[in-house]
């Protein structure tokens, strides 16, 4: 089964996601950043990572440069999260890495078929 990192500061975002992904793929949640970056270094590789990109502790564009940046991590797709409508954050975020950009809210099902397509 493929594993998804979550890494948002929102559980109930957690909570919808894992109620349409729980049957598909291994959820893991995150609610910080830092602490996404201390189960990585533990040697968990996801297959997918989606993040929210306005966090405490750390943006998810950092989050995303770390990742993007990292030798072990680099070709974890990640799919960031979004509550801002701005074309010129979406484009910098996907000129830097990020595989999807969605906005929040979104429609859960909807997100499941993006993850699909990235992961298989």
């Amino acid at each position: 089964m493929k594993q998804i990192l979550l890494v948002d500061d929102k559980p109930s975002i957690a909570k919808v996601l894992s109620v349409y992904l729980h049957e598909e793929f291994d959820f893991v949640y995150q609610e910080d950043p830092l602490k996404a970056i201390e189960w990585l270094q533990a040697g968990n590789y996801p297959d997918l990572v989606i993040s929210d990109i306005r966090m405490p502790h750390m943006t998810g564009d950092d989050f995303l440069r770390y990742l993007k940046t990292n030798e072990l991590l680099k070709s974890i797709p990640v799919i960031i999260l979004s509550s801002e409508e701005s074309t010129t954050e979406r484009i910098r975020l996907l000129e830097e890495g990020a595989a999807d950009y969605i906005l929040k809210p979104f429609n859960p099902k909807e997100l499941q078929v993006r993850i699909k397509k990235i992961v298989g």
